[in-house]
């Protein structure tokens, strides 16, 4: 019995500091939530701005073409994943890559992973990386995204591949947050938008043409798409970390409860048994 309590006890002390590591990793993913989230709230306006910009000269040029608003003659894909760099953030990064393989499932397919996790994931599963330059999340940074949007581009232009796709997850909420994946390139919206020629082509002039500014401000709005799925990913990720850190430290604090009780128990009926053996004892004699 005795044997038992001391086991019970040392069981105790370990869960109590797992429940200290937990409680602090969920108020470190707090603290970095909300500049997490102010972040991700402030890269939507530039990003909207550039795709506003790109419609507008899509429908405002009645002989408008670009080569980044063509199917691609390469029916290769190109996704770009974006996970995380570490762990005990609960489904987040098994989520994302369940979506990454519904959508890439019956097609030639090549990766750029962003995140420790995603190198890992696809690095297992021996699926071809574009490159591992950009294997940390954390320190990507607007720079990078450029430097991933022009290898993009250039691989589209190039035929490397037709088709290039962005996979992320949303931030929705504290408690919610989604994986999907966005296109990228071609930019077939764009030019399949409705063109009020009267209304914007005598309005605007592109020096020197129209398809030649596109096609420059086309990186820039790639790599606005890309930060601003970094900083949606970084987000969710803290905020499922948050919750599987909350949820981990409150499970601590039950099997706590539970091992205090059966130790209580367990003390109380050695107590009573020595007792029982004393009157026992006194009894005989």
């Amino acid at each position: 019995m005795a044997a038992n309590m001391k086991a019970v006890k040392l069981r105790m002390k370990s869960i109590q500091s797992t429940m200290q590591i937990t409680k602090a990793m969920e108020l470190v993913a707090s603290s970095k939530l909300r500049r997490a989230k102010e972040r991700a709230d402030a890269s939507r306006p530039y990003f909207h701005t550039l795709r506003d910009t790109l419609a507008d000269i899509a429908a405002g040029n009645t002989d408008f073409s670009s080569v980044y608003t063509r199917s691609g003659k390469s029916g290769r894909w190109c996704y770009v994943v974006v996970a995380g760099d570490r762990g005990l953030a609960g489904g987040y990064n098994a989520n994302l890559f369940k979506e990454m393989e519904a959508q890439m499932a019956g097609k030639d397919c090549i990766v750029l992973p962003i995140g420790k996790k995603a190198v890992e994931y696809y690095k297992r599963r021996k699926v071809e990386i574009l490159t591992e330059e950009f294997a940390e999340v954390g320190d990507l940074s607007v720079s990078d995204c450029f430097t991933i949007a022009k290898l993009l581009c250039k691989g589209f232009k190039s035929g490397d591949f037709g088709h290039a796709a962005l996979g992320y997850t949303n931030f929705i909420s504290m408690l919610s947050q989604r994986p999907g994946v966005s296109g990228m390139l071609p930019l077939e919206d764009f030019s399949g938008e409705e063109k009020d020629v009267k209304k914007i082509r005598s309005l605007i002039l592109y020096e020197p043409d129209a398809e030649t500014v596109f096609d420059s401000i086309v990186p820039e709005y790639l790599a606005g798409l890309l930060y601003g799925a970094m900083c949606e990913s970084v987000a969710s990720e803290l905020a499922a970390r948050r919750t599987a850190m909350d949820a981990a430290t409150k499970n601590a604090g039950e099997m706590i409860e539970q091992l205090s009780l059966y130790y209580n128990r367990a003390r109380q009926a050695s107590i009573t048994q020595e007792i029982t053996e004393i009157v026992a004892g006194a009894e005989e004699s």
